[in-house]
């Protein structure tokens, strides 16, 4: 009899994967479903990145194994982008770690940082790697939950002290998936020093800083002074420059954090296809009008959804970043009972807020990556409900 192993027993299926199933299923029965699920964009990926991408896989070279800590040149560009954008100084060759889309860094550091029982604060809710790369890891989550009334920030004077005492990782993800919720460079301030005080590691995901609107400029963590003592930041190309299948991204921050993460993919990857290296040199290096287009079509798909939910009398979390709306079900449902009403009456997708953690329930999130066609269709289909 075959068995797996422990850890694995303890895993629920990936949210992302059932939504697919769901959407599958439908199809199959010859219904056009909208997805309004997954966050992933449909626009193509800048036409100068690809340009960059062609040239580079015609060499030979460039097909055999990469650098296992990626390209000097894409180390520096990562570094160049962050004093562009964030003002803050990297060291390319010890505070720069490429990686295959931030989600493998995020899983794997949990590896290179956690022994068996060692504790990690993760929001809840939020993206489900925080947690499961800890229990893969043989460590501990420690839910901190996400409220509307503090805006969803993490409250870490709502943290046991005996918990900060043995916690080994603090995840953080400002603009947030799946609240939207924003923070602040004085917010950031205020975690620092519990950090410090307590010599906890602050793992901060900035995937969506470059999704912002209405004037919000969305700051790195690393701004804040003395944060490379405790903090590393995770980013990608995924979301800023429609690169989602690409997967590439990167760590940057404290040195002894990159440098145990660099161990660990060391000895179990082989680094990123240099093409692909490449191109993400000529998104970071390129113009940026890209990104300020793709700022401008979320914009308007976010008053889109915002618009529709107000006629509907359904209640949201105002976006002032990010490529989703978090909305309150009605009274009477569940995240999971009116997402399956919407599937079920509307054939549109929506993501359970449970599915993020028990403190998502009562919402479910609305992806902004559909054409805006297919977008006020779906809007159109929901409002045909009430």
């Amino acid at each position: 009899m075959i068995k797996e192993a422990d850890r694995i027993r303890q895993l629920s299926p990936y949210l992302f994967a059932q939504i697919d199933k769901m959407i599958e299923e439908k199809k199959a029965q010859g219904i056009d479903v909208i997805s309004l699920g997954i966050g992933d964009p449909v626009e193509p990926t800048p036409p100068h990145v690809i340009e960059r991408l062609k040239i580079e896989v015609e060499k030979p070279e460039n097909h055999r194994y990469p650098s296992y800590y990626g390209l000097g040149e894409f180390r520096q560009a990562i570094a160049e982008w962050y004093k562009k954008r964030f003002n803050v100084s990297l060291d390319p060759e010890s505070e720069v770690l490429p990686l295959i889309g931030s989600k493998e860094g995020i899983a794997h550091l949990s590896w290179a940082m956690i022994n068996p029982e060692d504790i990690s604060i993760v929001p809840d809710p939020a993206y489900p790697v925080y947690a499961i790369g800890t229990q893969l890891a043989g460590g501990n989550p420690y839910f901190c939950p996400l409220l509307q009334k503090n805006d969803f920030l993490l409250d870490l004077e709502e943290v046991e002290e005996k918990v900060l005492v043995e916690a080994k990782l603090l995840f953080l993800n400002y603009p947030n998936n799946p609240t939207t919720a924003v923070a602040s460079l004085d917010y950031f301030q205020k975690i620092i020093e519990v950090a410090q005080n307590y010599g906890i590691i602050v793992c901060h995901d900035n995937a969506y800083s470059e999704i912002t609107f209405d004037g919000y400029v969305a700051p790195s963590i690393l701004q804040v002074d003395g944060a490379k003592e405790c903090c590393v930041e995770f980013h990608s190309l995924s979301k800023t420059y429609n690169m989602t299948g690409w997967r590439v991204g990167f760590l940057v921050g404290n040195h002894k954090v990159v440098e145990a993460l660099s161990r660990i993919k060391t000895n179990i990857d082989s680094g990123i296809f240099n093409p692909i290296q490449y191109a993400a040199i000529e998104a970071l290096n390129g113009s940026q009008d890209c990104v300020q287009e793709m700022r401008n079509t979320y914009l308007k798909r976010r008053n889109l959804v915002i618009s529709a939910l107000e006629k509907i009398g359904l209640s949201y979390f105002f976006p002032k970043a990010t490529i989703y709306v978090w909305v309150e079900v009605p009274k009477g449902e569940t995240s999971a009972s009116f997402t399956q009403l919407l599937l079920d009456k509307a054939n549109v997708v929506v993501s359970p807020g449970n599915a993020y953690g028990k403190h998502g329930e009562g919402y479910v999130r609305i992806s902004l990556t559909v054409p805006d066609d297919r977008l006020e269709e779906a809007l159109e289909r929901i409002e045909k409900i009430f």
